[in-house]
């Protein structure tokens, strides 16, 4: 008998995640990401009562990625390796469709059946739990659990105050994507490819490689309909045919994580609302890229045309420069269909504190903290991000976490795009972590992310606002959420 459970709601028709990486949270136009539709599962019989003397341990998918026929196949010859090579643990696999999945978890939770071990999930699925996860670092300790297999960031990365809530597992760090076509046509280097290098201006001098160097080589890169860019003088604004830089379906909380603000650093103790300054700085330069005098983001209005692709700019070809993670590789089939390439650069740093503040977007395994069996719960969960990963990964679309096990996953990226000339801008955006995550929990979660992301909206679609004044209008907004 299939040891698989699946709980039905009904005909579902969801707006699903590109990857596993992407995880359930509301974007701004135009920079939402497509919707798919998730298929329906048929029900199976409901597992058995365990094996004689064997323990059963539950693992809930649905919160993420893994739902698909394909996926749910490669799950149960996981949970049936995983059987086979032990003889005291009994895996049972319950795949639950996305839409209904936090509901599904939240009953059983609540009557005190949840399952041992949940994933994949990533920051936005699991923060809906908030305070239902089992700290491992007490089962590191006692089982000796090697984490040196993994970098130390992504260890920490998994790091809040409840404790050391997951291990490293599928990762998708960020990069800047350009077209070196738009760059050679400007007359300008490409954005360096390793971390510490400078940016190498046409008439020779160096800069540091941070946000405002590419603001100033996107103005170049941004022309209207006459072949003028955004510098020079008699350039049409409303006629941009071509921007140098698009924050590629980021959320006005990943922009702020870029230069450093994490969603922790959004409130304090007491659930006081704060803007650190670090979002202050991303959204002034994402504002003015937009509604400056030389402008090099395209409005809402613009990145959401059909000739901007809809929101998938960089897609459409209309950008030369995009900061987005490994997982876009899922979306640019129209670009490598019109006949356009892309290399890869290191991400800028803050100019205002040198430093660069990355974001790696990451799935993994949490084990609820109510587990009767957490020792057996922690086995398994060692099980799927240690030897399950070189079956799971690939039907994910992840990049594994351990680097002993990227290059099936690099070769197969390389199939796709062999006009790539390294994957390693992206690798090396391994190092840098955001830390706090800037999709970490905040109190009344949900309605917070939604405000901010309505900032965003704002942002994006009216340039006769206020900045300062609608940026402390959002403090006390999320002042009375935080608190509510």
């Amino acid at each position: 008998m299939k040891k698989t459970l699946f709980v039905l709601a009904g005909v579902l028709v969801v707006a699903s995640m590109l990857l596993a990486a992407c995880q359930p949270k509301p974007t701004p136009t135009p920079t939402a990401a497509p919707a798919t539709e998730a298929p329906t599962q048929a029900p199976t019989e409901a597992p058995t009562q365990p094996a004689a003397g064997k323990v059963q341990i539950r693992w809930f998918v649905g919160l993420g990625t893994g739902t698909n026929p394909d996926q749910v196949a490669v799950q149960e010859e996981v949970v049936k390796d995983f059987n086979a090579s032990q003889d005291k643990i009994e895996l049972v696999l319950e795949v639950v469709p996305y839409d209904s999945a936090r509901d599904t978890l939240s009953t059983e939770i609540a009557s005190g059946n949840g399952p041992d071990i949940v994933g994949p999930v990533g920051w936005g699925g699991t923060n809906f739990f908030y305070g239902q996860w089992l700290d491992l670092a007490p089962l590191i300790q006692e089982t000796g659990y090697d984490v040196s297999q993994f970098d130390p960031g992504l260890v920490k990365a998994q790091v809040t105050t409840e404790g050391q809530l997951g291990l490293p597992f599928a990762v998708f760090p960020a990069a800047v994507y350009y077209v070196p076509k738009m760059f050679d046509e400007a007359g300008l280097n490409y954005p360096p490819a390793k971390y510490g290098d400078k940016y190498v201006m046409p008439d020779g001098t160096e800069k540091p490689w941070d946000w405002n160097t590419v603001a100033e080589i996107a103005r170049l890169l941004t022309l209207d309909a006459k072949g003028k860019n955004a510098t020079e003088a008699g350039f049409d604004r409303n006629s941009i045919v071509q921007v140098g830089y698009v924050p590629q379906w980021q959320h006005a909380m990943h922009m702020a994580g870029f230069w450093g603000a994490g969603a922790a650093d959004f409130f304090d103790a007491d659930h006081n609302a704060i803007i650190p300054e670090p979002a202050k700085q991303a959204w002034t330069w994402y504002f003015n890229g937009i509604w400056g005098d030389q402008p090099f983001i395209a409005n809402g209005a613009l990145a959401g045309s059909p000739e901007f692709g809809a929101g998938n700019v960089f897609n459409a070809g209309k950008a030369a420069m995009a900061v987005t993670h490994f997982w876009y590789t899922c979306c640019l089939a129209d670009f490598k269909n019109a006949g356009n390439e892309f290399q890869l650069g290191v991400l800028p740093a803050n100019p205002n504190d040198g430093k660069v503040h990355g974001r790696v977007d990451a799935d993994t395994f949490r084990i609820w903290k109510g587990t009767q069996h957490p020792k057996e719960a922690f086995e398994v969960l060692t099980y799927l991000v240690g030897p399950a990963v070189k079956k799971l990964a690939p039907t994910y679309g992840a990049l594994p976490a351990r680097a002993e096990d990227q290059q099936p996953f690099l070769d197969a990226k390389s199939a796709d795009y062999p006009f790539v000339k390294s994957w390693q801008p992206l690798l090396d955006g391994l190092a840098y972590p955001d830390v706090p995550s800037a999709e970490g929990w905040m109190p009344n979660l949900n309605e917070a992310w939604n405000r901010v992301g309505a900032f965003g909206d704002l942002m994006a679609n009216d340039g006769t606002i206020d900045l300062a004044q609608e940026i402390e209008k959002l403090r006390q907004d999320l002042d009375v959420i935080f608190k509510k």
